[in-house]
């Protein structure tokens, strides 16, 4: 693990939880991307948020958190956006990707560029009390067999409507964080063409089948 280099796009609610765990759990280096800077109303959800670090850089406050935390993992953070120009440079190299991002299309964006680079993505998404966690292999059909075309999927999920509580947001970042450390382990257990759907208000988790 401490040779692995892990690329976490997005620091909110979801990647800012992997960007810890990950560092708990000693991966080696990890590069953190998000061109947004903390809110108040992010104080609920997203770990890496605090009253002192309003309007800071999410990605930066992350390296800040790393540090804390473990001495020995390299953090690197991009303060902008994934997008298509840069999206590509910003993962080679890496040995897996983590999709914690919040647009749908930036999403497709992050996917191809995976594809093309011959890497891993560990998806994951929230709203209200539910969660999805899956793990897409360049070779696989991946977040089109969730969303649908690129060009007639939503912007954005449903979560700018239901809101989502910060108990979401953790279940399904360690679930992502499993996945990252499975992939680098090289276990065969992955949920690979499988969509792991959680409903954190009844409590039922179920495995949603992606293969064609």
């Amino acid at each position: 693990l401490l040779r692995s280099k892990v690329v976490i796009a997005g620091a909110g609610g979801l990647g800012g939880t992997v960007t810890e765990l990950l560092a708990r759990m000693g991966v080696g280096h990890l590069i953190v991307v998000d061109g947004d800077s903390f809110e108040d109303s992010n104080i609920n959800r997203h770990l890496l948020c605090q009253e002192k670090n309003l309007r800071q850089n999410k990605a930066q406050a992350a390296v800040e958190r790393v540090g804390q935390i473990n001495s020995g993992v390299e953090v690197t953070s991009f303060s902008h956006p994934v997008s298509e120009e840069n999206a590509s440079q910003l993962i080679k190299g890496s040995n897996v990707i983590v999709d914690a991002l919040g647009e749908i299309g930036t999403r497709f964006i992050l996917e191809a560029a995976s594809k093309k680079e011959g890497l891993p993505l560990v998806h994951g998404a929230i709203a209200g009390f539910y969660g999805q966690v899956t793990t897409i292999l360049p070779e696989d059909e991946g977040l089109i067999r969730i969303y649908g075309s690129r060009e007639k999927a939503p912007q954005v999920g449903s979560e700018t409507d239901l809101g989502t509580p910060p108990t979401t947001a953790s279940i399904v970042a360690s679930f992502q964080a499993q996945e990252v450390i499975k992939v680098l382990l090289g276990t065969d257990k992955l949920l690979r063409n499988r969509l792991l759907s959680i409903d954190a208000e009844s409590g039922n988790i179920e495995i949603i089948s992606l293969s064609p």
